[in-house]
């Protein structure tokens, strides 16, 4: 199919759907301005590796590593708003086609544009952690502060070293929203997958649950991706142009 027959069926798909979600990765983002972490060219690869200084082993016993890595992006995410594809998912909740987004972003992009039902797999930067008492504070005017500053944050409390409420490598996934995200694999009949390489476990396995119990997928990436053989839709195209696309015929379309 053509991108643009394939937007049309992406749209109809969501029409016809009881119950459809959707997975988004780091490529939904870069059109915000957050890089991708694991691209070559967001520059936080040239000078650590992010296996290493985002490990939670790494953040135990330097957590000044953790925070000069994320320091030249700090602003970024400060300052970042949602694209059209945050946007269009926003409006195809709101119109009462898509039930979910889980995503992998810890960016609270998907909230800013307008997504209530959100289900954060990799946690999220809004509230920190004391690593001593299990303090919890909120990060906003807190811990980018401190980020900026060149300082490591500190729990008010015990003086504990203060970790945000992101997934670290080697951390297991928040298991509440895990199964929560399972939950709607093995419930839906339509699974929107967008901007996600599907490389990382244990959120790459969600788009496949859902793909053996039955349901549609439907692809937006730019690159391919390990379940582009098994979708009824692949378009490897811009999600900040084809979302959109998807969401003008779904509103030219909708009933009433």
């Amino acid at each position: 199919m053509s991108p643009e027959e394939s937007i049309r069926r992406a749209a109809e798909l969501f029409l016809n759907a009881r119950h459809a979600v959707a997975l988004t990765g780091a490529g939904i983002s870069t059109p915000s301005g957050i890089p991708d972490f694991r691209s070559p060219d967001s520059g936080l690869w040239t000078k650590d590796d992010p296996m290493e200084v985002a490990s939670i082993h790494t953040f135990r016993t330097q957590p000044e590593a953790f925070y000069e890595w994320m320091r030249p992006t700090i602003q970024l995410f400060l300052e970042a708003d949602p694209n059209p594809a945050h946007l269009a998912l926003a409006e195809l909740e709101e119109m009462g086609l898509l039930e979910a987004v889980m995503t992998q972003n810890i960016d609270n992009l998907h909230q800013k544009a307008g997504s209530k039902r959100v289900l954060e797999l990799h946690g999220h930067f809004r509230e920190a952690v004391c690593m001593e008492c299990q303090q919890v504070y909120p990060t906003e005017g807190m811990i980018y502060e401190y980020m900026l500053e060149g300082k490591v944050p500190s729990c008010d409390g015990c003086g504990g070293v203060l970790k945000p409420m992101a997934v670290f490598m080697g951390e297991p996934l928040p298991m509440n929203v895990l199964l929560d995200a399972e939950r709607e694999a093995q419930t839906c009949d339509l699974m929107l997958v967008a901007g996600s390489s599907l490389t990382v476990v244990p959120a790459a396995n969600i788009p496949s649950l859902a793909r053996r119990l039955g349901s549609d997928v439907i692809i937006v990436n730019y690159e391919r991706t390990p379940a582009d053989r098994d979708a009824e839709v692949v378009i490897h195209e811009d999600v900040a142009q084809t979302l959109p696309a998807i969401v003008e015929i779904c509103r030219e379309q909708a009933p009433g």
